[in-house]
């Protein structure tokens, strides 16, 4: 009997897992700005398997390898156009295969700089004028992005972003800075101690609290560009950069308009509201270290979640899970430092987020010194996820447009 015929084979079919789903969400919203197409990702997903991390890395650094193999060859043969998409499409691959390789794993910072390279590759081709920064902390050299309109052109002014717990400059770039690019902002992509950037360059940096150090560094280099103006330098932070762009704004009043996506100003709550308990409480009977978690079984933690909490103690520059948690406590904005934001605001969040993300937002807007705005993105949007990632565009079109009456 002859097969029956079908239009194609890829399937709109995701995984099981939630946070193996959200990740792929994360990769098809990308394709809005040209990180990714939506084919492939569920080409892959249908060979990846549900909460493989494994799988998944292979499967992404073959995509980035094809598409960097790919763009080299269309640039050698003059297609600069086809070359450009195709860096980024690989940049953001290697991207996604970086997420689930463990950090300690030597893979980790190899799809990592080749994420970086081909991304600068981009750039070059696209004609996009983009300069490597390095602010410091504590003798770390941090990598940042300086992007500039083309030919010298006036910008509607200058907007740093920074990331959160597992982005990068150059995701910040597909998610969030090519649409404020595309509307005429400068651009200043940076990155603090312990985020994946810094990785790259130096295992075994670990968050710190004390975000404004770097943030001080951004302001300073910023008002030393030419056609920068005091009153138009914009600060966003995305997921736990949320916190970060919010304890900057609070220590630093150079910047001029702050946008918190989302507004997380207690860290320590935020994480503890995923799993309903606190680890910080934990006795040392019930309470795990690195060392343990290669002979914890299957059947106790699967090896998602082993990897997840492997890179969470290792980023916070800790042994144990619950001294993890203990060390999340400093990383708040009280309310006094929160009266002390002066210029004006935006808070988002989904609606899909849960109760203590929201509760945060609640405490931001009444606490915040300036005036402030929030927006609650919806499930009929299909933005109603942590930082939008499904829906990149809603999300530019209520930032920045809200950025852009801040500026008139």
């Amino acid at each position: 009997m002859a097969d029956k015929l079908e239009r194609g084979r890829t399937r709109v079919q995701g995984f099981v897992n939630p946070e193996m789903d959200y990740q792929l969400m994360r990769q098809l919203g990308s394709a809005r700005y040209g990180g990714a197409s939506v084919g492939e990702c569920l080409a892959l997903a249908q060979k990846i398997g549900s909460a493989r991390p494994a799988a998944w890395v292979d499967a992404f650094e073959a995509s980035g390898q094809r598409h960097q193999a790919d763009a080299e060859g269309r640039a050698a043969r003059g297609h600069a156009i086809s070359a450009r998409d195709q860096y980024l499409e690989a940049s953001n691959s290697y991207r996604a295969a970086e997420y689930y390789t463990p950090i300690e794993d030597p893979r980790h910072r190899a799809l990592g700089l080749s994420s970086r390279r081909c991304f600068m590759a981009y750039l070059q081709a696209a004609g996009i004028h983009g300069t490597e920064l390095w602010f410091h902390y504590q003798g770390l050299a941090l990598p940042a992005y300086h992007i500039r309109q083309p030919g010298g052109a006036t910008a509607a002014g200058m907007l740093a972003i920074v990331s959160g717990f597992d982005g990068t400059l150059e995701e910040s770039w597909i998610m969030y800075g090519a649409a404020a690019f595309e509307r005429g902002y400068d651009l200043l992509l940076f990155t603090g101690p312990g985020q994946m950037d810094a990785w790259r360059f130096h295992d075994g940096s670990h968050f710190a609290p004390d975000f404004e150090q770097v943030g001080r560094q951004v302001a300073d280099y910023v008002m030393t560009v030419p056609g920068v103006y005091t009153g138009r330098l914009a600060l966003m932070g995305i997921s736990f950069g949320g916190y970060f762009a919010t304890r900057i704004a609070a220590h630093e009043p150079r910047f001029s308009a702050l946008i918190a996506n989302s507004p997380i100003i207690d860290l320590h709550a935020y994480m503890v509201s995923f799993i309903g308990v606190d680890p910080a409480e934990l006795s040392a009977a019930d309470d795990f270290r690195l060392a343990d978690l290669p002979h914890i079984p299957d059947s106790v933690m699967d090896a998602q979640t082993r990897g997840m909490a492997g890179n969470l103690m290792r980023r916070f520059g800790q042994e144990g899970f619950a001294d993890t948690y203990r060390y999340l406590r400093q990383f708040r904005v009280d309310d006094l430092a929160l009266r002390q934001i002066a210029c004006p605001s935006l808070a988002l969040a989904g609606e899909g987020e849960g109760a203590e993300p929201l509760r945060q937002l609640g405490v931001f807007m009444r606490s915040v010194g300036g005036p402030s705005t929030s927006h609650l993105f919806t499930a009929a949007e299909g933005a109603d996820g942590h930082c939008q990632n499904a829906n990149p565009a809603i999300s530019a079109a209520v930032t920045l447009d809200w950025l852009d009456e801040q500026f008139s």
